[in-house]
This record gives C-alpha cells, sequence and structure tokens, in this order.
C-alpha cells in the first residue's frame, strides 16, 4: 500500500476529536516536540479504538475477537478502514460515549494519517495495536467480580493496556533521537514499569465503577493473604482485610511510578517536551495514589479524584523543574513519603 500525506482536514481532525476522547492526552500531546505530536496522537487513537471494541458491552466475546482482529488488520493496511466502519458502527451502543462514535465512524481518516508515517513508526503502532487486542480479548473472556487469579495475572493485564503503550512510545523516542536510542533497551524495560504504575492508580481509582459492570482487575491472592475474598467487597461496608491489600498494591504501584521517574531522567534534559510529556502523567497518578491511600475506605471513584487545581498545579511545579534529575526525584520523595512501600525486587517489578 502507497502511503500519503494527510491532508489538513485529516489533520485537524485527529486534534479536535483528541479533546473530545481524553482531555489528559489532549493536554500532554502538544507539549512534545513537533514531530512526535502527529504519531503519537494518532496513536492514541488507535489504542482509544481498539479499548472502545473490548469496552461496548453490547458486543459479544466472539463479535469483540473478530472485530479486534479486523481492526489490527486494518493498522496493517491489509483490510480496508472502511470495511471495518461498516461492521463495527452499527453494532455500537450507547455505552458508547458519542465522541467515540464519532472515532470509529472516522477511522478511515485516522487510518490514512497512521499510514503516512515512517516504517518505524508504523511497526511501533502495528505491535502495539496487535498485542493490545488480542490481550484485551482474552482478558474479556475471564471478566468476574472474583478478580484476578494473582498479581502476575494483574501484571500482565496492565501490559497488554498500558505496558505495551510503553514500548510503542520508547520506539517512537528512540526513532526520534538518537541520543535517546543510545539507552534503548533500559528504557524498554522502564517502560513497561512506567505503563503497570500508571494503569495500577487506575485500576484502584476505577473499583467500583469496574464492579458496577461486573469486572474486578484486583489480584486474588494479595487479598487472600489477609483472609478477605474478593467477591464479598461490597460499597456499604468496608473491611479492615481489604483495606490492607489496598495497601499492599498501592506499595506495587508507588514502586512501578518510582521506574517511571527513572525512566523520565534518562530522558536527555533538553528533550524537556518529552519530559513534561513523563512528568504530567506521573505527578497526577502519584497524586491520586495519595488521595486512595488516605482514603482506603472510599466507595466512589469521584472521591479519590484529584481537583482541577491539583492538576494545574502538578503541571506549573513538574514544568518549573522538568530539566533536573535532583529536584524531580526530591519532589517524588516528598509527594509519596506517606505512600506504603513494597518489598517486590525490581526484577520482578519488570518481568513481563
Amino acid at each position: 500500500m502507497i502511503s500519503q500525506s494527510p491532508n489538513f482536514d485529516e489533520a485537524r481532525y485527529q486534534n479536535d476529536i483528541l479533546k473530545d476522547v481524553s482531555r489528559t492526552f489532549a493536554l500532554t500531546i502538544p507539549q512534545l516536540p513537533e514531530a512526535l505530536r502527529q504519531v503519537i496522537g494518532n496513536a492514541y487513537l488507535l489504542c482509544r479504538i481498539t479499548d472502545t471494541i473490548e469496552d461496548d458491552n453490547a458486543l459479544s466475546s466472539a463479535q469483540t475477537r473478530q472485530l479486534s482482529d479486523m481492526f489490527s488488520e486494518v493498522v496493517c493496511g491489509r483490510i480496508a478502514a472502511e470495511k471495518f466502519v461498516d461492521e463495527l458502527y452499527p453494532l455500537l451502543s450507547d455505552h458508547t460515549i458519542p465522541a467515540e462514535h464519532d472515532l470509529i465512524k472516522n477511522t478511515p481518516a485516522v487510518i490514512r494519517v497512521t499510514h503516512s508515517f515512517n516504517s518505524a513508526q508504523r511497526n511501533a503502532l502495528e505491535r502495539c495495536v496487535r498485542i493490545m487486542s488480542r490481550g484485551m480479548a482474552d482478558y474479556q473472556d475471564t471478566e468476574t467480580l472474583d478478580g484476578l487469579k494473582d498479581l502476575p495475572a494483574m501484571n500482565l493485564y496492565c501490559y497488554y493496556v498500558a505496558g505495551v503503550v510503553g514500548e510503542m512510545l520508547t520506539e517512537l523516542f528512540c526513532d526520534y533521537s538518537s541520543e535517546i536510542n543510545r539507552h534503548k533497551s533500559e528504557l524498554m524495560k522502564l517502560s513497561v514499569s512506567f505503563g503497570q504504575g500508571l494503569q495500577m492508580t487506575n485500576i484502584l481509582k476505577d473499583i467500583w465503577d469496574d464492579r458496577r459492570r461486573g469486572a474486578c482487575w484486583l489480584p486474588q491472592d494479595i487479598f487472600l493473604e489477609k483472609g478477605f475474598i474478593l467477591r464479598d467487597l461490597h460499597p456499604d461496608h468496608s473491611d479492615i482485610r481489604f483495606q490492607d491489600g489496598l495497601s499492599d498494591l498501592i506499595g506495587v504501584a508507588r514502586k512501578h511510578l518510582h521506574n517511571a521517574l527513572i525512566y523520565t531522567c534518562m530522558i536527555p534534559p533538553h528533550e524537556k517536551g518529552i519530559r513534561k510529556f513523563c512528568l504530567w502523567a506521573l505527578g497526577m497518578a502519584i497524586l491520586t495514589l495519595n488521595k486512595i491511600s488516605h482514603h482506603r475506605d472510599f466507595n466512589d471513584g469521584k472521591q479519590v479524584k484529584i481537583t482541577r487545581r491539583t492538576v494545574k498545579a502538578t503541571i506549573l511545579t513538574t514544568s518549573i523543574f522538568a530539566t533536573s534529575n535532583w529536584a524531580l526525584t526530591q519532589l517524588f520523595k516528598m509527594a509519596s513519603r506517606n505512600l506504603p512501600e513494597t518489598k517486590i525486587s525490581d526484577e520482578l517489578l519488570l518481568k513481563k
């Protein structure tokens, strides 16, 4: 398939729809160097399409798997995007928000942008979508209120949802900069931990939202050690055994986010845009973990959501100190000082 440069309307559509499907990425992507903005914006939209297929509960397991595989082929250029839209769009339910309906309908425009990138960029995007779509479909088949079997199962789920995105972003950063590429091996390992820290924070924040739709992504083994069965979890009463298990997971997430800091500090200081892209996500995650840790008896995600004022303060502070590894390390120590720690080794944390 011959690639063509995206026209102005397609590029503009991509920028506009980003604001509707993700406030966070619409905020962070413009901080990146101009050479990375379009490809990373496009990468996010591809992941969002994959996520929409997985999340719409009107689709059967067989339909989800078939459409996920089909979308992977669309990204690779082996199936026309229009055919994919014709199959998926009529099946979408009200569970999928209007902005995502619009995104699915305009998949051909997004894919034309995808196919304008160089081979290294396309390979990174194709690999991410392929792994994410297959992994998420596998986990959807086992979705229950019982939770996942153990922490390794949670790690693998986080890899499919976020760790592979970290790998993709690292591939794109390394393609952009030969200086960053010199540290590729270590960055690739840390990128998985970075993604897991962000995803674990989301899982902990969204415990009750997930349960309302019949899902639980917490690991059974952590809570069984405390004498608690996840199926017994109920928002109307708090159990200290559950809170103790939650504390262990907060400690694991904290260590992953510390690895995210190490990752960020390995990006050359003069690449301030990439650093800010990483730091804003890291800062908001560590502050969210603090709220969860301080309110382990919460029963609604809104109770542990950080305020817009906090988001603005995070952006301002991390932007001021973005080029100083020493200052960033001190900020992390201060922000995480009240969080529990884990004894799990880095070797196990970085193992997929």
